[in-house]
């Protein structure tokens, strides 16, 4: 048994191509700080930055030390971690621990979007990425929002006020443009072609993988458009967990075997 001279604390770096996520736990895995910025050309940086705004946030001292486990692409690039993980295993872990019981995790992130099959266990037991376009993803909505001149943070909202229904067939971000060009000119509701686009995501992430059992959503897309969520549960009929703060699941999980290399909860 380990005797403990002082309070231990516990993170986890999630290196995205387009965000980098930092989040610090303490031995009950309650969360006490995170941090979310841009990854931009510097992974090593954006490590540096994500975890000291994390550790700004739980108000940690300079002499408090932190374990930390890494995840995402540029997971490599965190020297300071104890261990890396792949991000297929930290987002298991993160979601798993809001919802221990069987699911499908569905992850939309800002350069791929995963579905992952988890079990009774929290074993990881298959999963389907799309890394082939950016379709699906956020940055096929980034694209989107600055063709229609919007700021990101206005499409939820934008979808929200719908009152048709357009589908948009296109997935090819450079196809897609032209087909909005299109919708415009006969006259549709900028409202309209937003819902149009979020449905385009939904039925790209469907297509990948049966969504059996219960679903939960995460991922940046997620936080920053609960209204895909909405969109999402009626597509498929069924209602769709989130956990809180849906774009740190992967630094979550990341966190908690950061926690558990340590013997501070059970593998």
């Amino acid at each position: 048994m380990r005797v403990k001279t002082q309070m231990e604390y516990f993170a986890g770096i999630d290196i995205g191509a387009a965000a980098t996520k930092a989040i610090i736990i303490d031995d009950k895995q309650e969360l006490l700080g995170h941090a979310v910025i841009d990854s931009g050309a510097d992974f090593k940086a954006a490590a540096e930055e994500a975890l000291a705004g994390a550790r700004k946030s739980a108000a940690l001292k300079t002499s408090d030390s932190v374990t930390i486990v890494s995840t995402g692409y540029g997971r490599r690039n965190v020297t300071r971690a104890y261990e890396t993980k792949t991000e297929i295993s930290c987002h298991a872990r993160g979601s798993f621990h809001f919802f221990p019981h069987a699911h499908t995790l569905v992850d939309i992130g800002g350069q791929d979007s995963k579905i992952i099959k988890v079990d009774d266990a929290g074993k990881r037991t298959g999963f389907k990425m799309n890394r082939k376009c950016a379709a699906g993803t956020g940055a096929f909505l980034e694209e989107i929002a600055y063709r229609l001149r919007l700021k990101l943070d206005k499409l939820n909202e934008l979808a929200g006020e719908a009152t048709n229904d357009i589908s948009i067939g296109s997935y090819c971000t450079v196809f897609t443009a032209t087909e909005i060009l299109a919708r415009i000119r006969e006259g549709a509701r900028v409202a309209d072609i937003v819902k149009g686009i979020f449905n385009s995501v939904i039925k790209r992430v469907i297509e990948m993988d049966p969504l059996d059992g219960p679903v939960v959503m995460t991922g940046g897309v997620v936080a920053h458009n609960p209204f895909l969520v909405t969109m999402f549960e009626k597509r498929i009929g069924r209602n769709i967990a989130v956990p809180p703060n849906p774009q740190l699941a992967g630094a979550f999980g990341a966190a908690l075997y950061a926690l558990e290399s340590k013997g501070g909860i059970n593998a």
